[in-house]
């Protein structure tokens, strides 16, 4: 017998709880999305943006505003400045698009007016990092096909692991890459694609009843649109750190899906009970204690990253400290609930 910090005969209706569970998400998803539009969409990082990124280090505390007042004259294009790590470390981002200017001549300019108009304060520009505008845009693209190729794999893969149908999950993917050929015909934009490929793959999964799957996929969109809901309210940047934590966000929400629904085939194929709300209520319970503590475990090393991992990884720690709490509520809230909505019977199981 493994750790149990949950009694083995606890009986949670965590079925009873899904329309306020689906309420809740899509009350945040709805905050999210309107933000994004408010905001014109997410705030790029210089990685997708494009631009100049100088980080500057002072021998001694300087507020923010006087430090935009030293370097008004130099007329910078769309400058940003913000605090870097912790207020005790006196270092600052900052970002410019750039225009025609050199990253050269950006650091020269910088210099120039922070020795005129800071004298006595000793400063170190410690990096300093360029990205083209089509660079940046190319890597967004990139970044959006990574997320939408690692969910239709994953909808392959649950669809022939759980149901058994390789052949209709193999169907499923030739009919999306047939609906993204069509797209791509109509010179469509790649984020416009992306989404209208993830919604055929939805689509799909429905007609084809790839049960396990829908409920899968739209747990791990449910988790991923929450968390950049969250990072557009607090208004903070997405670069390819950012990516990479979604990425690990899908991974980590998938794992714990997996724990669930792999108990809900074992007790269908036992028939413990004529209901499938049932069922699949008392799997989740009987999987509650393995959940919690794979979740409780991560949770303290992403929260000690986020307190002590430094300036560079923060966004990175935040990013996964959130998407952990979401893919844990979403695993027993959201892709379980769903299998009871699309699943006739489970007879057919």
């Amino acid at each position: 017998m493994g750790l149990q910090i949950i009694r083995p005969d606890t009986d949670f209706d965590f079925i009873g709880l899904r329309k306020w569970a689906f309420l809740l998400s899509g009350l945040f998803i709805l905050v999210g999305v309107l933000s994004l539009l408010i905001q014109g969409g997410p705030k790029y990082g210089i990685d997708f943006a494009g631009g100049v990124i100088v980080q500057v280090k002072f021998d001694q505390s300087i507020d923010v505003k006087e430090l935009r007042q030293a370097l008004k004259e130099a007329n910078l294009p769309g400058l940003v400045i913000q605090r870097f790590g912790d207020k005790k470390d006196n270092e600052y981002l900052l970002r410019t698009s750039a225009g025609k200017l050199s990253a050269e001549k950006i650091r020269i300019m910088v210099e120039e007016q922070l020795k005129k108009n800071l004298s006595g304060k000793n400063f170190d520009i410690q990096r300093l990092e360029m990205v083209g505008p089509k660079v940046g845009a190319d890597l967004r693209a990139r970044a959006l096909e990574a997320m939408f190729y690692a969910v239709l794999l994953i909808a392959i893969y649950i669809s022939g692991r759980f149901e058994q149908r390789w052949m209709v999950a193999a169907i499923m993917a030739g009919g999306l890459a047939l609906g993204v050929y069509v797209l791509k015909l109509l010179a469509m934009p790649m984020s416009v694609l992306i989404i209208a490929a993830m919604l055929i793959t939805l689509v799909l999964c429905w007609y084809l009843k790839l049960n396990y799957a829908l409920g899968a996929v739209l747990a791990l969109i449910h988790d991923v649109l929450i968390t950049i809901g969250i990072f557009s309210l607090l208004n903070k940047e997405f670069d390819l750190t950012i990516v990479a934590a979604l990425l690990t966000i899908i991974g980590y929400s998938l794992n714990d899906t997996i724990i669930v629904f792999d108990r809900i085939r074992e007790n269908l194929r036992a028939k413990i009970s004529s209901s499938l709300a049932r069922t699949i209520n008392v799997s989740i319970n009987q999987t509650l204690s393995r959940t919690l503590l794979t979740s409780g475990t991560t949770l303290v090393v992403v929260v000690c990253l986020f307190l002590f991992g430094g300036g560079v990884i923060h966004d990175f720690a935040f990013a996964l400290l959130v998407g952990i709490v979401v893919g844990t509520y979403s695993s027993i809230y959201v892709a379980s609930p769903i299998l009871l909505g699309f699943k006739e019977s489970p007879a057919k199981n």
